[in-house]
């Protein structure tokens, strides 16, 4: 249903294989876990990135949150798609980047899992931390403060349970 939606609203094709791609990451991560609602994860990771059928810019996850709300997706799901970018926004930097003044950071556990698979999708390609690092690094919009969002999401979702 969500794949369908995606291209009712005219999401374009690399866009899709993108949240295909970070819907199957999110779903390795949440193997990990006993307690979380792999549906949740599921229709959140799919539909992340709806909203860039709208706009690539950082309004995409505002954009994204009207049209699942317009086709009656829970808050759950609209909270997944609103703070999915990146490891999260806190509310001044929402302000620095022209967003409604609000904290998009990942909350929930469901929550943190699709925002760090999208950050392991580079296209529909797996990458790992180092490379997210690097990418982010070279970006001047984001901040070292991002960097460490990233980096202890990664600790509590992918690093607790290496070997």
């Amino acid at each position: 249903m969500e794949i369908e939606l995606l291209k009712k609203e005219n999401t374009p094709e690399n866009v899709i294989a993108h949240c295909k791609a970070v819907c199957k990451k999110a779903m390795k991560i949440a193997a990990n876990f006993d307690d979380v609602n792999e549906d949740l994860i599921r229709k959140g990771a799919l539909l992340h990135d709806i909203g860039r059928s709208k706009t690539h810019g950082i309004t995409h996850a505002i954009e994204g949150v009207k049209i699942a709300k317009k086709y009656g997706y829970s808050q759950d799901v609209l909270n997944i798609i609103e703070r999915h970018i990146g490891a999260g926004i806190t509310e001044s930097e929402a302000l620095k980047l022209g967003l409604p003044e609000k904290s998009y950071v990942p909350e929930t556990l469901e929550e943190k899992i699709v925002a760090h698979a999208d950050n392991l999708i580079s296209g529909s390609d797996e990458v790992d931390i180092d490379f997210v690092i690097k990418k982010w690094k070279r970006n001047a919009e984001i901040s070292d403060e991002n960097i460490e969002r990233l980096i202890k999401l990664d600790d509590e979702l992918i690093k607790a349970f290496e070997e």
